[in-house]
């Protein structure tokens, strides 16, 4: 297997298959071999190509990626990255991100760490920053690997392998709880995967192991009735999101993540930023809240006058915008519509900002309403966005635009709200109710 098959066969990110391939391909033409010839990566001799492409202004992140292709073909040749390899790639990668944010004291921001947790699982949370993936996603799979480590205790990282992955995945599908989900199976083996090709640099062979029994279940809707029994019983701010999140089929996340540039009053639309699957999509804002939303961009703004005089007022920003526009963090039309009542230290640089409201701000309440309302279906806020779908399907709008406010990849997973009609399909009469006629015409 020649390396662009097995950069696309690992289904590789941050560079991606092709980019690694490119990087490679650069390699060989600096040390004049042909593309059939094998290439003997050191550090020596990947410093030495790096350099070269310092020299001619190839920005630090690049070079970065660069390194770790190298990383990916001792891998794919050798089974294992060479140590004085990923110490290049580990020191480029702080270099990386201090350029990025124009800070020297960035990079060593970047390495704070939570106390009390195995030396692994730090080397696996630099691993993941480095590679820019999200902090839900860190925290997730450091979840996941503290829970494979804890299985094994007393045993050392050498000792584990193939077949401590599948007990530890087959224990998971065959729990007393039931099991797992698919989805739920797949990230935990995801999970172990990073840590141990792209944190140790150790390829693992073939992991069979048992596969989630746990069924897909149709999702929980209200009916319209329903949500407004709930809704009576949801006030002030947190309202406002049950609204949003029923009335725009927003997830929860997003909803709490919205910022006020998103919010296109005039036209009526809302800007979904990094949904699920980091997609982007339009959907509608109910002109129902439309001058409560005015007022709620007017309650943050007196906020981030007040945040800006006490010499805070920023907000988090994505890493290429932070590069890019760093005095952007500071803007009102960056600052989130559902701004946390006080400021936080961000987990990974340490700063002190404002953040959006946790995910217990409207869960909590939105129980409690459920209980009062009188409802009895095992509802959350989720529930909402399934009520949106449903709602606008039993209405009579066009599958298609559903898939779209969604924001579904494919329609087949929008299709499975017409399975929670109240009128699904056609019209369709039960037989025992045509009997209880026929009998009553007897009568």
């Amino acid at each position: 297997m020649d390396f662009r098959q097995y950069a696309h066969s690992q289904q590789f990110r941050n560079p991606d298959p092709e980019w690694s391939f490119r990087w490679l391909a650069r390699m060989c033409e600096h040390f004049q071999l042909s593309d059939s010839e094998p290439i003997q990566i050191d550090r020596e001799r990947l410093v030495q190509f790096l350099i070269k492409m310092r020299k001619r202004s190839v920005p630090a992140w690049q070079r970065h990626q660069a390194a770790i292709s190298a990383g990916r073909y001792q891998m794919m040749t050798a089974g294992q990255i060479d140590e004085g390899v990923q110490d290049v790639i580990n020191k480029l990668a702080d270099v990386a991100q201090a350029e990025r944010n124009g800070d020297p004291d960035a990079a060593a921001n970047e390495t704070r760490l939570p106390e009390n947790e195995p030396e692994v699982v730090g080397r696996m949370r630099l691993t993941l920053r480095r590679r820019r993936y999200k902090y839900e996603t860190e925290k997730a799979y450091t979840g996941w690997v503290i829970r494979f480590l804890q299985m094994f205790p007393g045993r050392s990282l050498e000792e584990l392998g193939e077949v401590e992955v599948r007990t530890f995945l087959n224990d998971l599908v065959a729990n007393e709880s039931g099991g797992v989900a698919a989805s739920t199976l797949g990230q935990a083996k995801s999970a172990l995967l990073f840590l141990f090709k792209e944190t140790l640099g150790r390829e693992l062979n073939f992991i069979e192991h048992s596969q989630a029994t746990k069924p897909k279940k149709l999702p929980v809707v209200l009916t319209i009735d329903e949500v407004k029994r709930v809704r009576k019983h949801v006030t002030g701010t947190r309202r406002l999101m049950f609204d949003l999140m029923y009335g725009s089929g927003l997830r929860h996340k997003e909803c709490r993540r919205l910022r006020i540039k998103d919010l296109q009053i005039d036209e009526g639309t809302i800007l979904v930023r990094n949904g699920k699957g980091e997609k982007d999509r339009v959907t509608v804002l109910p002109g129902r809240v439309r001058q409560e939303v005015i007022e709620q961009i007017e309650v943050c703004r007196v906020r981030h006058l007040q945040d800006l005089e006490m010499g805070e007022g920023e907000v988090f920003l994505p890493d290429a915008l932070k590069r890019k526009y760093p005095a952007e963090s500071r803007k009102f039309r960056w600052q989130w519509l559902f701004p946390s009542p006080r400021t936080r230290m961000d987990p990974r640089s340490g700063r002190y900002w404002r953040h959006h409201v946790s995910e217990e701000f409207l869960s909590k309440s939105f129980a409690k309403a459920l209980e009062a309302s009188g409802v009895l279906k095992n509802a959350v806020p989720h529930t909402l966005r399934h009520s949106f779908a449903t709602h606008l399907l039993e209405g009579g709008s066009d599958i298609r635009t559903v898939q779209e406010l969604m924001g579904h990849a494919d329609v087949s997973t929008t299709m499975i709200y017409l399975h929670v009609m109240n009128r699904p399909g056609l019209s369709v009469k039960s037989p025992l109710d045509q009997l209880e006629a026929t009998d009553d015409d007897e009568k």
